[in-house]
C-alpha cells in the first residue's frame, strides 16, 4: 500500500485542516451555534455522511482511512471530533493533518 504523505510527521501536509473543513461543512446547517446548544437540539450527522464528504473532498488515503475507522452510528459534533482526533493522534498525524474542534 503506497503512502501519499512524504517527509516526517512534523511537516504539515497540503491537506492540513481538511478534516476540520469537512466537520464545519457537515454542521454548517446549524450555523454558529455553541456546540452544547447544537447537541441539545439534536444536531447529528451519520457516519455515511462523513465518509461521503471525505471521499468527495478527494482526501489522501491516510485521511480516508481515519474517516473509515469511525464506528457506524450518528454523531454529534463533539463525538465526531473526539473519534476523529483519537484516530489522528493514535497515528501521530496531528502535526501533519491537524486535529478537529
Amino acid at each position: 500500500m503506497a503512502r501519499e504523505h512524504t517527509g516526517t510527521n512534523r511537516e504539515r501536509s497540503e491537506y492540513y485542516g481538511a478534516l476540520q473543513d469537512i466537520v464545519d461543512a457537515l454542521f454548517a446547517q446549524y450555523g454558529d451555534l455553541d456546540p452544547t446548544i447544537a447537541e441539545a437540539i439534536g444536531a447529528k450527522v451519520r457516519r455515511l455522511d462523513v465518509v461521503v464528504a471525505a471521499e468527495a473532498a478527494d482526501l489522501p488515503e491516510e485521511l480516508l482511512r481515519i474517516v473509515t475507522l469511525l464506528p457506524p452510528g450518528d454523531y454529534t459534533r463533539t463525538r465526531l471530533c473526539t473519534q476523529l482526533n483519537s484516530a489522528i493522534v493514535g497515528h501521530a498525524w496531528g502535526q501533519v493533518y491537524g486535529t478537529v474542534e
